[in-house]
Formats: C-alpha cells, structure tokens, sequence
C-alpha cells in the first residue's frame, strides 16, 4: 500500500456513523482529512487518504528501479494436443 500524507489531526468517528454518512466521510477524505474508526469506544482502523504515487511511480523517482528498456516478445502460439495436462507431462518424463 502506498504511505499516508496528511498533516491534519485524525477525528475519531464510530461504525455507525461511518455507515450513516459514508460518502460525505468519503469526500472528506479524498479532501486530505484522516478518521479513526472506533468499535465501542475502542479505536480499530484509520481511514486516511492514499499518496498519489504509487509504489512503482515512487521508485522510479527514487532512482532504484529502472522501466524495462523493451516490450515484451510476443508469445508463441499454443501448443494442440490431445489429452490432459497431466498426461502430456507423464509422456515427456518416460
């Protein structure tokens, strides 16, 4: 998963209201606002928004992964056969 960006304090909502106001909670989010999600009383989750960058994206910036210099080539045709899986590699191990 990607790491968090926020630099505003988490408000502690609960499940039920969470699942009352689940989109406007959601906006807030996309927003930059971080939740705690509590159970009874007794925080369980934090609902924070995602870094921009994924994790590919933040290691190329990084410098410590490289994009492959080509395509993929492309693959060969499948093999016809007759037979199952299983029988074609028991009749290659005799």
């Amino acid at each position: 998963m990607s790491s968090v960006v926020t630099n505003q304090p988490t408000s502690a909502i609960g499940l039920r209201q969470l699942r009352a106001n689940l989109s406007s909670y959601i906006d807030d989010i996309k927003a930059g606002h971080a939740y705690t999600l509590t159970e009874h009383g007794k925080p369980v989750a934090r609902l924070v928004p995602i870094a921009e960058q994924s994790a590919y994206e933040r290691l190329l910036a990084e410098g410590l992964i490289e994009p492959a210099r080509r395509r993929p080539s492309i693959l060969a045709a499948p093999v016809e056969a007759a037979g199952t899986a299983s029988d074609l590699v028991s009749l290659q191990r005799r």
